[in-house]
């Protein structure tokens, strides 16, 4: 790759309006359970405070507080809907008509919520202006979509942070040493094999420095990852046992990118490499319901082989993303199990 391509590739996605920057996630984008969670409990606490200051006891607020519930959670949650709904017109216009559509969905939910407990003739409708829920559903809609811009906003550099700090951590400089050492011991008894060797260095490092935030399919993941495998599977032979069970159905689900690469680097640095008689790799992909789940498994060595303490860093990095992009929906757990290391990931199917 040419010096000048890669250097105004790298600073594009550097800069805030870079190809990273246009990929940060939308501020409309409710659809996630974290953020309904989050959405929900902060109307509530906020009625919850409101309603303490005129409630005449315990028993009066709990009462007040049903009738406020009624409103305010069917109001909520609609707004949560539409903004999902919407988000992609809405992510297109500018920044003010943004607020405006935030604050006019707000009141057009606080008005929904008034006019279904009308419905029922519950007694908060005969003691509260109808002015009240218009100006509430405004101004608490208002809060929640300034919480939305900062989380929006806040992605990109969190997201960039982590990956420099993955970079740190996984392009080891004697991983590329070894690797150019391979490629150059082959390159008179096995050209061919020396050249799949560096087209696969070539992979590794165009994704690792080139590819911005965005989300990228499972598939692609685990591409990466055999590519990273099939060098150490030069360098280690037979002592490096790499076994695969993938689902297809899982192939096209959305991870954040260099997620799987790490995990199988950090099983084969822990796990096969001091282990005089080597190790086995296992990584495993299935569909369980509206899940995605990854794990990759390693033995561990002998007791007393020198093993290099590990940072966790690579783990943190890949948790962190996680979270960036699903929220809550995703889970993670790493541990040992059953005499092995095992790192569990789930996400949704559909993000």
């Amino acid at each position: 790759m040419p010096t000048s391509q890669f250097g105004t590739t790298i600073f594009d996605q550097l800069q805030p309006g870079g190809a990273a920057a246009r990929a940060a996630r939308s501020p409309f984008d409710a659809c996630q359970v974290g953020v309904v969670l989050r959405a929900v409990l902060f109307v509530h606490a906020v009625l919850g405070v409101a309603l303490s200051f005129f409630a005449q006891g315990a028993e009066d607020w709990l009462m007040h507080l049903a009738y406020g519930a009624a409103v305010a959670l069917p109001a909520t949650l609609l707004w949560l809907v539409l903004c999902c709904a919407l988000k992609r017109v809405l992510t297109q216009a500018s920044d003010a008509m943004q607020w405006v559509a935030a604050v006019s969905l707000g009141a057009l939910c606080g008005a929904y919520g008034w006019w279904q407990v009308g419905l029922v003739g519950l007694p908060l409708t005969q003691t509260v202006s109808a002015l009240a829920p218009l100006l509430a559903g405004a101004a608490l809609a208002a809060m929640i979509f300034y919480a939305l811009k900062l989380r929006s906003s806040s992605q990109l550099p969190a997201a960039t942070r982590a990956r420099l700090a993955e970079l740190q951590s996984r392009i080891r400089p004697h991983f590329l040493f070894n690797t150019l050492n391979t490629a150059i011991a082959l390159v008179r008894v096995d050209p061919a094999r020396a050249e799949s060797v560096l087209e696969d260095l070539s992979e590794l490092f165009r994704v690792a420095l080139i590819d911005t935030g965005r989300a990228v399919a499972l598939s692609e993941e685990v591409d990466l990852a055999q590519r990273y495998l099939a060098i150490e599977q030069i360098r280690f032979g037979t002592r490096l046992k790499v076994e695969w069970d993938l689902d297809p159905g899982a192939s096209e689900v959305r991870v954040p990118p260099l997620i799987l690469q790490p995990l199988v680097e950090n099983a084969v640095r822990h796990g096969v490499e001091p282990s005089p008689e080597g190790g086995v790799v296992r990584i495993r992909t299935q569909v369980r319901g509206s899940l995605a789940v990854v794990s990759v498994t390693n033995t561990l060595p002998p007791p007393d082989s020198p093993v290099a303490p590990g940072h966790g860093m690579a783990l943190r990095n890949v948790k962190e993303r996680l979270r960036l992009m699903h929220d809550v929906s995703a889970q993670f757990a790493a541990g040992p199990e059953n005499g092995t290391w095992r790192v569990h990931i789930a996400v949704p199917l559909k993000s």
